[in-house]
């Protein structure tokens, strides 16, 4: 089993990491962490992001994506103020502009090396974040998505494992057995799998208060999904139990939501934040993943060690 951390190339995390390459490979010796799930914001600079350390990358992710797909104008137009906003988002007005982008993204995610690629299967408006009123279903985003990434793989290096990870907006959630089948069987790569999310997992039972019950539910729904469990491949490891806070949003709606406000309300419901109590050594122990990644959000080197430090040892596998 790898451990792993999440880092991305974008400005705020080459400040944390003082734009060094030996800044980096210290913080992870010292955390005991074998490499990286790198995000590419930007052109990957090797001299940084070593290759070496460089096992998986996660591709873009636009949670709002299916009206775009099916042509939708009049839904749009509810999102966006004019046109120049939608080619900002989506690199054009039309499909192949934004299956380009994915595909610029995959190319460099190969240059790396990555050993996986994990893609999130997953859509929601703004405004259903906040009010969980969704226009598309499970069954739709996942059709939609394999029609995606079937117009996708053939950028996909054959090493390469593609990891498709959970949500619990409308999409792959892993609740449901049949739809999970139907995304590992459709596409159309040699090599696909799962990124099991335990926080997002978590979040699709806002009745759960404690970690023990959040990885009793963890490994319930794994075990409901057959002979697919043995497909998760990796994990990325962190707790939310944010349903507390989702009862009380619901409930002081407004019609109007700023970006900063989605992204805060987001944050809230899922929290990142590091498992303390051993319960969670029985979900790796049930799973035997390839990959745990750490994965937080962290605001400092401190910060972020600190955190690693406390999931590490409600794994057992830290020193410290």
């Amino acid at each position: 089993m790898l451990q792993l951390v999440n880092l991305s190339n974008y400005q705020t995390d080459l400040d944390l990491i003082s734009h060094s390459a030996t800044c980096l490979r210290l913080f992870l010796e010292r955390n005991q962490l074998d490499g990286l799930e790198l995000m590419l914001c930007d052109a990957w600079d090797s001299r940084i992001h070593r290759p070496e350390w460089v096992y998986g990358v996660h591709l873009r992710f636009w949670p709002y994506w299916l009206d775009f797909w099916r042509g939708d104008t009049k839904a749009l137009a509810k999102s966006f103020k004019n046109e120049a906003e939608i080619k900002a988002c989506y690199g054009g007005l039309h499909r192949e502009d934004w299956l380009q982008l994915y595909r610029e993204n995959i190319r460099a995610a190969g240059q790396t090396g990555a050993r996986y690629a994990v893609f999130h299967v997953s859509h929601t408006a703004p405004s259903e974040a906040f009010d969980w009123n969704f226009r598309y279903n499970d069954c739709e985003v996942v059709e939609a998505a394999l029609e995606v990434l079937n117009s996708l793989v053939q950028e996909i290096p054959e090493h390469m494992t593609l990891l498709l990870e959970n949500l619990w907006w409308p999409g792959m959630t892993l609740t449901n057995r049949d739809l999970t089948a139907r995304l590992l069987e459709g596409i159309a790569h040699p090599r696909v799998g799962i990124m099991l999310d335990t926080g997002h997992l978590m979040n699709t039972n806002p009745a759960l208060t404690t970690e023990e019950e959040g990885v009793a539910y963890i490994i319930d729904t794994v075990k409901a999904l057959g002979k697919y469990k043995e497909r998760i491949k990796g994990i990325h490891l962190h707790r939310s139990l944010s349903g507390e806070y989702v009862r009380r949003s619901r409930q002081k709606l407004k019609t109007e939501y700023t970006m900063a406000e989605t992204m805060s309300h987001v944050l809230r419901i899922d929290e990142h934040l590091p498992f303390s109590s051993p319960a969670v050594r029985q979900l790796i122990q049930y799973i035997q993943p390839e990959y745990v990644v750490h994965e937080f959000i962290q605001t400092s080197l401190q910060d972020w060690s600190e955190k690693i430090t406390q999931q590490q040892q409600a794994l057992g596998v830290s020193s410290s």
